[in-house]
Parts: C-alpha cells; structure tokens; sequence
C-alpha cells in the first residue's frame, strides 16, 4: 500500500529549464544528517542513488543494491529534505517488468521520494509510459549505465563510434517525448552530451558528460572527500573529510589511552 506523503511541487527550473539559462545543480544523499545539511545549500534537487551500494555500504558495484535497501535509504533523506526535491533510483532488477516498474515506483514515492529515475532508452518506454501515467515523475538515464557495468566489463565514455551516438541520441529523443522531467548523462562524450542538451526540452544533468549539459551532478562523497579509495577523475574534491574523521578519531583514542598522573 502507498504509504502517505506530499509531493513537493515540481521545481521551477524542471517547469522551464531551457529558457532561464541557469545550470541545474544536484548531489547524492543517502542519510538523514546529510540530506539536512544539503537542504540549505541551494541545490535544485538531491539523488538517493543506488551508488550507496558502493560508498555507504561496500559493495562492489551498484547491481547489489536491493529495493529494500533504496527504501531504507529514501525514507532517511526525505526526512532530512523537506525543501529540497528528492529523486530516488530504481535499483537494478526492480523494473524488469512493467509492472514491477509501478509497484516499486509506488514504493519509493511512500518512502519520500518526489521521483524516480531509471536507467536506459528505448527499451524502458513501456515502463516510463506506466510510471508517468500513475502521477509520478521520471528521470532518465543514458550513457554510460551503471547496473549494467558486469554486463559491458567496466565503465567507459559512450557515444564515441557514430552507431553509439545516434543510438544514444534516439534513447533521449524518445524520453524526452514520454515527458520524462531530466535525463542524466553519464560519461557520454562532450560534443554528443551537447547535441543531445541542445536538441531535446527537459534538462540533461550530465556527470562526466562536459560542462555544456544543463546541469551537473556529483556523489557527494566525491565531492567532500569522504570515499578516498576512488575518486573518479572528472570529480574535483573540494574538501578532505576522510582525513578530518581520521584525525578526530586518532585524537580521541589518544585523549582516552593518556594514562592519568
């Protein structure tokens, strides 16, 4: 049962993106205390994206990620975020079919989320038509698809080879069409990532995709240095929080183990 939540209303810069010009900015949230702190900070909307499988929870890649898991996840964000648009991510294997794809989309707007988003094109139409129509806005994913990472051996820029590009320039032209709200770019080629930005109406959010795409997006522990093991290269780190955590820590142990005179 869809449990009872107020959707925020659609954000300006989704009801007209194009005309104001300025550029759409979004990072990942995945606890409470985070999504509180980013609600001040002026972003257009927070992803409680299923990379936490790697950087909340050690998986080796986003394909572990369970429904259960982005629920739990989605629920202590939308506590956090009550100015902020929250989008959650459909974890791989839980829209397979059609109307799986409703019924876990139901979920996550129970647990908070404003919307949902969803990896691939052409090949997802029927779901997006059955999510759209259910009331619940879409964003789109393209480029480089981080549930299928086994599949395709490793991440790697899309839209080199002219086959890719206008496939991938076929998938946004049919979201876009659907009256998905955003589509996310990811490591898709720059001049590609443009075409697509300038050719399509809803925003594109690119990460790894160039600086023309109308917005951008980062894992926030990319961003903040909490993940030190990988930093992917297009994401500069603005911060070192693994190191403060570390050195508060080693100051406590210090401050305890000092034996008493």
């Amino acid at each position: 049962m869809l449990e009872p939540t107020v959707l925020k209303t659609l954000p300006a810069f989704l009801r007209n993106p194009k005309a104001s010009g300025t550029k759409i900015v979004s990072l990942t949230a995945y606890d409470f205390p985070t999504a509180k702190l980013l609600d001040t900070c002026g972003l257009d909307f927070l992803l409680v994206g299923d990379s936490l499988g790697m950087v909340v929870l050690g998986y080796e890649d986003t394909t572990e990620v369970t429904m259960d898991e982005m629920l739990h996840h989605t629920r202590a964000v939308a506590r956090g975020a009550t100015q902020t648009w929250v989008v959650a991510d459909l974890p791989s294997r839980s829209y397979d079919t059609v109307a799986l794809a409703v019924e876990n989309s139901r979920r996550l707007v129970g647990a908070g989320a404003d919307a949902v988003k969803m990896e691939g094109g052409q090949e997802r139409a029927d779901a997006v038509k059955a999510i759209l129509a259910e009331g619940i806005a879409v964003v789109g994913h393209l480029g480089m698809l981080p549930q299928r990472v086994r599949i395709e051996g490793g991440y790697r820029i899309k839209g080199r080879t002219e086959l890719e590009a206008a496939r991938i320039m076929e998938d946004a032209l049919v979201l876009d069409a659907l009256g998905v709200s955003a589509i996310v770019l990811e490591l898709v080629e720059h001049s590609l990532a443009m075409k697509i930005s300038q050719r399509i109406n809803c925003p594109t959010i690119g990460i790894g995709s160039g600086p023309m795409c109308d917005g951008q997006i980062l894992v926030l522990h990319d961003v903040v240095g909490l993940f030190p093991w990988f930093r992917p290269r297009f994401a500069q780190k603005r911060a070192d929080i693994a190191a403060e955590i570390q050195r508060a820590a080693t100051a406590f142990v210090a401050s305890v183990k000092e034996p008493i005179l």
